[in-house]
């Protein structure tokens, strides 16, 4: 088994675990684009997911870099993402400036933020697609057919992340499951907001601070944004920790 098969094999034991009493879906999906991006072979990946009222919005990216993110949101009015919901099948293109008069907006704001090809992948329940799995390159190369594949996985792995068995042991609906996704990602957003003003941090470090606090000592992404969200906890005690491990890297 080579090195990529078994990073794959490991990743997709530990995002196989979504049945725990802890499961916090925000940690899932932040594990599962920054391993995507990892093992295919793409410069940045997304999940954009349904409000179930007609909108779409970014719920996790493999990079907190807020060009990445406005480009994600961005797709949600035009480019590959809408493509894959509206047919619930995969989108492609190997290079953005060939395709230009095809996604004439993505293909500028995609230029703008330094990528040359996308791709997207639907995730689907049963007959319903509840979002997309989108693979940016800064490079113009297609996706390959294994990494295709794979990415389908990947989009599939998410779908059962966010609609988990527990949301069909409370007997909620998918909208609802949708809605609570979508609030966490804002509640992060703001947590990052904190971090980024008390410690003088980009936003990209402030989300890492935040991540690597909670997975380090076993907390919930979501729950640790909201502590931070509402000065429940005290930002500088994180940064205290960012700073010590900067001394010591």
């Amino acid at each position: 088994m080579t090195e990529r098969e078994q990073r794959l094999a490991q990743t997709f034991v530990a995002l196989s675990d979504t049945l725990v009493d802890d499961f916090d879906v925000m940690n899932f999906l932040s594990l599962l684009t920054e391993r995507a991006a990892e093992l295919l072979d793409v410069t940045a990946v997304g999940v954009i997911v349904s409000d179930q009222r007609g909108g779409w919005h970014p719920a996790a990216a493999s990079n907190e870099d807020v060009r990445l993110l406005e480009l994600f949101a961005s797709q949600t009015r035009e480019g590959p993402c809408q493509d894959c919901i509206r047919d619930s099948a995969a989108a492609y293109s190997a290079d953005l400036e060939t395709d230009r008069a095809r996604w004439p907006s993505f293909a500028e704001s995609a230029a703008k933020a330094g990528f040359r090809a996308a791709a997207a992948v639907p995730m689907r329940l049963r007959r319903e697609t509840i979002g997309a799995l989108t693979l940016l390159n800064r490079n113009a190369v297609g996706v390959s057919q294994s990494d295709a594949e794979l990415g389908q996985a990947f989009a599939d792995v998410a779908t059962v992340g966010i609609l988990h068995q527990r949301a069909a042991a409370r007997k909620e609906t998918v909208s609802e499951q949708l809605q609570a996704t979508l609030h966490h990602r804002v509640v992060i957003e703001q947590a990052k907001g904190v971090l980024a003003e008390s410690g003088d941090l980009s936003m990209q470090n402030g989300f890492e601070l935040l991540r690597d606090y909670a997975r380090s000592n076993g907390q919930g992404l979501t729950d640790l944004a909201h502590s931070i969200a509402d000065r429940t906890i005290d930002p500088h005690d994180l940064l205290t920790a960012y700073r010590l491990q900067q001394l010591s890297s």
